[in-house]
């Protein structure tokens, strides 16, 4: 399924300047456990068949909001063939960060979406639209990631004690993937 995403090379990258001992600190800092690694993989069994609702929500909040469309168009156009590539791989995202383990090979493919959004914006993609995505919409995004996938959770009929603790999961690795991303943002030798 993965090979016929544009743009998806998930181990085919190179090497994160983040280390695993970097990433091992970033994760004692925000309370990531190994039982928030297994909530994640339950996160994602309830997610993976509610992928394309999560992805209309988020697009249409998106696409409601000319600052933030604008990342994906050229003179005020969205660009719909670019929306939809990135789509596919936004969709396969939330299948990674739920199921695949927080190794090297997720650290490397999480540098490489960073550089996606900065130094290669627009070119897995060939398209003409704004160079960089900026910094304070990188952080800012946190928010509705994270608010938003509580309601999808909470479809498949799990006691509301679970349901938290998935969200609080998925909370947490939202931060760490957007800490990740920023990595070429920062002054080299200040992240």
């Amino acid at each position: 399924m993965t090979e016929n995403i544009k743009g998806y090379s998930y181990g085919q990258v190179g090497r994160s300047p983040v280390s695993e001992a970097d990433l091992n600190l970033l994760e004692k800092t925000v309370f990531f456990t190994a039982d928030d690694a297994a909530n994640l993989k339950l996160a994602g069994e309830i997610l993976q068949d509610q992928t394309d609702d999560i992805l209309d929500l988020w697009y249409g909040y998106v696409g409601s909001h000319e600052h933030l469309i604008r990342y994906f168009s050229k003179g005020g156009q969205p660009n719909a063939d670019y929306l939809g590539a990135v789509r596919l791989r936004f969709k396969q995202w939330i299948l990674d960060l739920c199921f695949k383990p927080f190794d090297q090979t997720w650290l490397n493919y999480q540098h490489e979406i960073a550089l996606r959004h900065i130094d290669k914006k627009n070119t897995t993609d060939g398209v003409e639209a704004e160079p960089f995505v900026h910094y304070r919409y990188m952080i800012a995004f946190i928010v509705p990631i994270s608010l938003t996938i509580k309601e999808f959770l909470a479809k498949k009929g799990h006691e509301a004690a679970t349901v938290d603790a998935l969200y609080q999961s998925w909370f947490k690795a939202i931060v760490l993937t957007t800490l990740l991303w920023t990595y070429p943002y920062v002054k080299d030798g200040k992240f």
